[in-house]
């Protein structure tokens, strides 16, 4: 009689379905993470999100400057002239006037910021009419606020000191990385000057069966 064998039913993979990654343990909800990687916290992800323009030197100073300028107008039209929410406004201006800048004027930031903050007080510094009575103003509101100054000044320079020294690591790295791979191209490309045996049939015999015999010569029959 014809035993029917019974087997035991598998589960097929839909076609276009990605391989379940091995190492993963089952039952767990988790996905599965390459070794070694490391979790980008969303904060990072959102701040790359956010526009990156490259100003040069110049165009920072305009930057700064002209958002100062809107943010004093604004300032007296909102809050009557308050220095308070002006040195406020000031800080995330300084910062963003360091970051957009690119690399090779860096040293421009901290120069172009305190410009800004200036020509940003003179519509809320107020003063008499005339020249010499504006002028007197804004002398005075600079030298009572002058913390604003100093510290959007100084989030400017660090923020462009921190940028330059990962400029100067990120160069050393790619130069390191140049003299190791030309290191080990030259190291490869040397010879070692060992001369391979030969190998054959040696002079003056043949191979039969994988045994070597030698044909005598002349001289050697005669003796």
């Amino acid at each position: 009689m014809e035993q029917h064998r019974t087997r035991q039913p598998q589960r097929r993979q839909r076609p276009g379905a990605p391989p379940s990654p091995r190492g993963t343990a089952a039952g767990t909800g988790g996905g599965y993470r390459a070794p070694g990687a490391r979790r980008v916290p969303p904060v990072v992800l959102q701040l790359r999100g956010l526009p990156n323009p490259r100003f040069t030197g110049l165009g920072a100073g305009l930057f700064a400057t002209a958002t100062m300028l809107f943010f004093a107008f604004l300032d007296d039209l909102v809050f009557d002239g308050s220095p308070l929410v002006y040195g406020l406004l000031f800080l995330p201006v300084s910062a963003l006037t360091a970051l957009w800048v690119r690399t090779a004027d860096l040293v421009t930031a901290p120069i172009g910021v305190p410009i800004a903050f200036a020509v940003g007080t003179l519509p809320i510094a107020g003063g008499t009419e005339g020249f010499g009575g504006h002028l007197i103003a804004l002398v005075t509101a600079l030298a009572v606020h002058a913390g604003w100054l100093y510290g959007g000044t100084l989030v400017a320079g660090v923020i462009a000191s921190v940028r330059k020294v990962r400029q100067m690591g990120r160069r050393q790295f790619a130069r390191d990385a140049a003299a190791g791979r030309t290191g080990t191209g030259r190291t490869g490309n040397t010879t070692t000057g060992v001369t391979a045996p030969r190998t054959g049939t040696p002079r003056g015999g043949t191979v039969r069966g994988g045994t070597v015999r030698t044909t005598a010569t002349g001289a050697e029959r005669r003796r």
